[in-house]
């Protein structure tokens, strides 16, 4: 009601306009209004200001094509004009006449105001009452779509807490959610390397062993695995991905703020592979993240925590696992590893 008595209140003001700049002024709060009106969402609002611009903007040129046949337009004093008429009548310099572009009214907006206000008065109600038509029902599927995606976004939620609740009743101990980073055994082709390896720092695991890890047993019937893996091991990681049960579905892509080695190129990035097994729901549309993830690199082989927050946000309530856990488990984490906080392992 509020919004009604606005519109019909702008409305009167421009039917009573007396002078350029008032019009101007309903115009400009009518922009004001659309754009406050889009940011929150009202599109019925959004149209009434849209309405209120085209009227603002028909009347502003039936004054100015009245201002032209009375005392004309401001157009800079011409050389020996003159100040007496054919017949005698006063004539204002054009120089002193008010000029539009004192109220903000460029060529354009002059132009376009007049075109409207040649179109006829029935015309022009007939007009906008096709505009209002066309853009409500636009209006309308918008808001469909939007409910749609509600829907599917509200499923998706309902889905995965279901998901949730029958992992957590099977025996033993299964998840829904499996990180891992495995230790993987790299060769070096350089003496200049060893020191950079990665059995350096953590000891590490041929691709078979990694393979054999009793995976499948702790991972739930509808189960996500998310697996880092570098470049040159990619068909290694896919290779144990499958082995472990699991189909690759999509990759994202950390890009570290410190470039590395390598032999075809210099590594500036690590690869975070998602596998499903079973009935796993994808993210609610609009609610994915960028494949691309930029963060700082900190100690060997750690990564950001934004991963973890990623996964968290997908499957906010999914049991989790972080295979090779190093130091104590995240919360709402479960570890395991040869580096973990946790005294007990998954694996006796």
């Amino acid at each position: 009601m509020q919004e009604l008595v606005k519109y019909e209140a702008a409305c009167r003001a421009i039917a009573d306009a007396k002078a350029v700049d008032e019009v101007k002024t309903v115009m400009d709060k009518a922009v004001a209004l659309k754009l406050y009106a889009h940011q929150a969402k009202n599109r019925d609002l959004e149209i009434d200001a849209a309405e209120i611009r085209m009227r603002a903007e028909r009347r502003l040129g039936e004054m100015i094509v009245t201002q032209k046949e009375t005392v004309g337009l401001n157009k800079g004093a011409a050389a020996g004009g003159k100040k007496e008429g054919p017949r005698g009548a006063y004539v204002e310099p054009r120089d002193t006449l008010p000029k539009l572009s004192d109220v903000g009214i460029d060529k354009r907006l002059s132009s376009r105001a007049q075109k409207i206000a040649a179109v006829t008065a029935d015309k022009f109600e007939e007009m906008v009452d096709d505009w209002r038509g066309r853009v409500q029902q636009e209006n309308e599927r918008i808001t469909v779509n939007l409910l749609r995606e509600g829907d599917k976004a509200q499923r998706r939620a309902e889905k995965e807490q279901a998901l949730a609740g029958k992992i957590a009743a099977l025996p033993d101990q299964k998840f829904g959610v499996i990180l891992t980073d495995p230790p993987w055994t790299f060769e070096v082709r350089s003496d200049k390397g060893l020191d950079r390896s990665a059995s350096n720092h953590y000891p590490t695991m041929t691709i078979e062993d990694i393979a054999n890890l009793d995976v499948p047993s702790i991972a739930a019937d509808d189960c996500v695995l998310f697996m880092w893996a570098t470049s040159p091991l990619l068909p290694d990681a896919l290779a144990v991905m499958a082995e472990w049960g699991f189909t690759y579905k999509s990759h994202c892509i950390w890009v570290k703020d410190k470039i590395g080695t390598g032999y075809w190129f210099r590594s500036q990035h690590e690869i975070l592979l998602i596998g499903t097994k079973g009935n796993v729901p994808a993210p609610a549309p609009g609610t994915q993240w960028s494949s691309i993830v930029h963060a700082p690199v900190g100690s060997h082989s750690e990564k950001p925590a934004t991963f973890h927050e990623m996964i968290e946000h997908y499957f906010p309530t999914l049991p989790r696992l972080e295979m090779h856990c190093r130091g104590a488990p995240r919360d709402g984490w479960a570890g395991w590893g040869l580096e973990t906080d946790n005294e007990e392992s998954i694996y006796e």
